[in-house]
């Protein structure tokens, strides 16, 4: 069965950096677009970035400059490096395919 599964999140003081894994099971993240998208506590889904099969990003505008998404299809794990991060980070990353995976919690102090 297809399954996402998150890592790398934590508590981190603002300024500071973290690198986010998603490893994908059950089918190929070649043949798909990826996205992250993120819950800050007490707030809806936000959308923060996507990568597509041919490579090309796009980012939720307050992130841009700041997050990078990437892909090793020969893990079949995607990547969000967060630098410089803020407060208003803060949230529950999720990583988004063909499912939904259960999130890495990062806290920004």
């Amino acid at each position: 069965h297809v399954q996402l599964v998150e890592s790398g999140g934590g508590l981190v003081q603002s300024g500071g950096s973290l690198r986010l894994s998603c490893v994908a099971s059950g089918f190929a993240i070649s043949e798909h677009g990826m996205s992250w998208v993120r819950r800050p506590p007490g707030k809806h889904l936000e959308y923060v970035a996507t990568i597509n099969i041919d490579g090309r990003s796009h980012y939720r505008e307050s992130v841009e400059g700041r997050f990078t998404i990437s892909r090793d299809n020969a893990k079949n794990t995607v990547y969000l490096q967060l630098n410089n991060l803020r407060s208003e980070d803060t949230a529950t990353y999720h990583c988004a395919g063909l499912c939904f995976g259960p999130g890495t919690q990062v806290t920004v102090s």
